[in-house]
């Protein structure tokens, strides 16, 4: 069995009332807030951090000549929090590029304003924040949706905008597609793969959102197994720890989520939670942020390591992606 070893954050919820639990204590958050909650998620053997988004609403989360509305953040530049955050703690951090304006899902073209804002804002971080460390790569938030196979304008779009992010900065590129379920992973499906100029693909796992069942999600993460091993690109996973009550995220019963774990590990090189914060708090945390509830799910996941003998201090974030 795989621990989780990656997760998602955000500093607002780009779907502000599904983080009605969390958004308003972020955004109190020092950037001392910030290194205790980035360190607690380490310490649960997070080693790969995904930001949602630097932007939103068309305002940035840091100080931006390209984007010059702000959040109203406590903290001046969160970015820089969390980046010197995982220098100290030796993880990496995929910085979310998209959901600039809105509608937040946007467009895929490659030309017109919408894209040079993407190629912008990406040589704006590059320039601001590729000296730390931790800055590994990024992450599309404008995902694929995927209906048997990517859609061509998407393999186009990612395929660009890797390319324009790695003339800035960091070279890795992280996705993560949904419509999972739906994957025919036949010879055109491994074709795709091996057109895709990105370097991690976790598919999300879509248990949370109710779209399919652990059965049909063992088949499917099977048969992507396969085809990844075909194309020659790393599988991972991306596991949805959330519940909903009406539109907001709740933490589910970690029995559900140890399912959702059976289910993908045997296929997958990596998995990923979306997401920690919200989800999970570590009891008496100062910077707790989330529903009561977390607390136990968090309390339930340390016990699943323990039994799991999957919580190694230090061995987690040896070796991050």
């Amino acid at each position: 069995m795989k621990p989780i070893t990656g997760t998602w954050f955000d500093f607002y919820h780009c779907n502000p009332y599904e983080g009605d639990t969390w958004n308003a204590a972020t955004q109190q958050f020092t950037a001392h807030d910030w290194e205790l909650k980035m360190t607690e998620m380490a310490e649960a053997g997070m080693d790969t951090f995904v930001l949602l988004s630097v932007a939103l609403y068309g305002k940035a989360f840091y100080p931006s000549e390209v984007m010059p509305w702000r959040w109203d953040t406590v903290c001046q530049d969160p970015l820089e929090a969390v980046l010197a955050a995982g220098d100290k703690l030796n993880v990496s951090l995929y910085l979310g590029l998209g959901f600039f304006t809105t509608p937040i899902m946007g467009q895929l073209s490659l030309d017109g304003d919408y894209s040079r804002l993407r190629i912008d804002v990406a040589k704006e971080l590059a320039e601001k924040y590729a000296h730390h460390p931790s800055f590994a790569g990024w992450y599309f938030p404008v995902e694929a949706a995927i209906r048997e196979y990517f859609p061509d304008n998407y393999i186009a779009y990612a395929n660009d905008l890797a390319n324009r992010c790695r003339k800035h900065g960091p070279s890795k590129v992280l996705i993560a597609p949904y419509g999972t379920r739906t994957v025919k992973a036949d010879d055109r499906f491994v074709a795709q793969l091996r057109s895709l100029e990105v370097d991690y693909i976790a598919y999300q796992d879509e248990l949370g959102v109710n779209r399919t069942t652990h059965e049909e999600a063992k088949r499917t993460f099977a048969s992507l197994r396969e085809a990844h091993d075909r194309a020659g690109k790393p599988l991972w996973a991306d596991v949805e720890l959330f519940r909903f009550q009406g539109k907001v995220l709740y933490p589910p019963a970690f029995e559900r989520i140890e399912r959702q774990l059976q289910t993908v590990s045997p296929w997958v090189d990596k998995v990923l939670g979306y997401q920690y914060l919200g989800m999970m708090n570590k009891p008496g945390s100062p910077v707790h942020a989330g529903h009561e509830s977390s607390v136990k799910l968090y309390e339930d996941y340390m016990a699943f390591l323990d039994r799991n003998g999957l919580r190694t201090p230090g061995k987690e974030r040896s070796s991050h992606a």
